[in-house]
């Protein structure tokens, strides 16, 4: 998801809010967290940052960030699959509702990103796989723009960061909270409807539903320049949905072919903006195909040159 705030730091409305948010966080946590877990609090200037650490150890771990309003467990269905093969790390950014502790505004996109350089600092992440859905991906973006090195590719499921978030997003963006408060047995034939599956999980939406008392302080997705995205370096792949509603996915595919040289473009065919559980096993399948790769400045697909994306089976490649 994604939205502005005006607010300089993210905090609760009151501690009865804070209490009940984390008290349904910790049962959320234990409910849908695959196994054992090591939480990890990071230090930045910006606040502390808790991070899930699971899987065996490895020099370039698979880095999980959420989108707007979500948090680490967004990618519960995610881990057992992906920390088979390597260390995954799911972050709750700051400033969002989560187990992180603001301190200090992030103002802007370079903000953001030495944000999460000091994060990956923190863990001593050497090289990261980063993974980032909607403004999740925007932040992943502007970390590769301002501190290229760290990252060694990135998946960016239909990131924000390329049109303005017009009416139609917001739309969705209302229909699909509404129909989250629906009954259970509604919300099958209403994800339907409103095109937005993220609705189904249901221990996902009691904790989106706590977190109401939770004032989001982050910038707004500002559109990327095509200076910023000519900077771009590492191999990244750009999963976009057909159906999305924060952008048209042939006008971003098509902008990015022609100024990311290391970058491939996949439209998902009936996927909207809730990629990551419209298609899980597809997305899955891309996060450990990328973090498979050789890093930023190792070797990419063989051919690869300015706005050419490497063609796979099926429709949507580009």
């Amino acid at each position: 998801m994604w939205y502005t705030c005006t607010m300089s730091i993210g905090e609760f409305k009151s501690d009865k809010a804070a209490r009940r948010y984390r008290a349904t966080y910790a049962y959320v946590l234990d409910q849908v967290w695959p196994g054992p877990r090591t939480a990890v609090d990071v230090s930045t200037s910006f606040g502390t940052t808790r991070v899930l650490r699971v899987g065996p150890a490895s020099a370039e771990p698979i880095v999980l960030l959420p989108g707007a309003g979500g948090n680490s467990l967004m990618w519960h269905g995610y881990v057992e699959a992906l920390a088979a093969h390597r260390t995954v790390i799911a972050v709750d950014t700051v400033g969002e509702a989560g187990a992180s502790t603001q301190t200090a505004p992030v103002a802007d996109g370079r903000a953001g990103a030495a944000w999460l350089e000091e994060v990956l600092d923190g863990l001593e992440a050497s090289a990261a796989h980063v993974v980032g859905c909607s403004y999740g991906g925007w932040l992943a973006l502007n970390h590769q723009i301002h501190h290229p090195g760290r990252t060694a590719t990135l998946t960016l499921l239909d990131p924000a960061g390329f049109a303005d978030p017009g009416r139609r997003f917001y739309t969705w963006l209302i229909a699909g909270g509404l129909a989250g408060l629906a009954p259970r047995a509604l919300r099958p034939r209403l994800a339907r409807l409103v095109g937005n599956t993220a609705i189904l999980d249901a221990e996902l939406m009691r904790l989106g539903r706590a977190g109401v008392g939770f004032r989001r302080a982050l910038p707004a997705a500002r559109v990327l320049t095509d200076e910023e995205l000519g900077r771009l370096t590492a191999p990244a792949l750009f999963l976009l949905g057909e159906r999305s509603t924060l952008h048209e996915a042939r006008e971003v595919a098509a902008r990015v072919g022609a100024l990311v040289d290391t970058a491939e473009v996949e439209i998902v065919p009936g996927a909207g903006h809730a990629l990551p559980t419209d298609q899980p096993a597809l997305v899955a399948g891309r996060i450990l195909e990328m973090a498979g790769r050789k890093g930023a400045g190792g070797t990419h697909a063989a051919g690869a040159g300015p706005g050419w994306c490497v063609p796979r089976s099926g429709p949507g490649r580009w």
